[in-house]
């Protein structure tokens, strides 16, 4: 996959995602250590946007609630909100993260070899994964469809 910059990470991230009412995450065992979640949804610009839930069976804390975007067929993670699974070292930085954090897409982290997403940063702002997904849905311009004549309060 070609390298995705900055710029373009933030176009995706900006992009109005419309999610029906009805939206409600319900988990499913997967039967390999985690309950998930998937979910598809295109654009206002008609891009393809996946949101993938998963929490550990034993330990709930530990979970992941990653957004991201189809490009040519495949995922690219824009942002990952993760729990707690272990400590998570940057690889340039080489700052040791503990706890909730979020991880987010950069160019430099591709242009050196590693996942798009590698760079994270400690975060308070949720307490498990319906919390993280909230704030998911808050700082990635997702809203909810209004009913037909109705207008959207801004």
């Amino acid at each position: 996959m070609k390298i995705i910059s900055d710029e373009q990470i933030r176009e995706y991230i900006s992009e109005i995602k419309t999610l029906p009412k009805n939206f409600k995450p319900m988990l499913k065992d997967k039967n390999i250590g985690h309950f998930q979640f998937n979910y598809d949804i295109v654009g206002e610009n008609g891009n393809s946007f996946k949101i993938i839930i998963r929490q550990n069976k034993i330990n709930p804390l530990d979970f992941s609630v990653i957004f991201g975007v189809l490009i040519s067929g495949k995922l690219f993670k824009l942002v990952r909100y993760n729990g707690e699974h272990g400590e998570h070292t940057n690889k340039l930085d080489g700052k040791v993260i503990e706890g909730f954090h979020i991880h987010r897409a950069t160019k430099i982290y591709q242009e050196n070899g590693f996942r798009e997403e590698g760079y994270a940063e400690k975060t308070n702002r949720y307490s498990d994964w319906k919390t993280a997904l909230k704030l998911l849905l808050e700082q990635n311009n997702f809203q909810i469809e209004v009913d037909e004549g109705q207008r959207r309060l801004k």
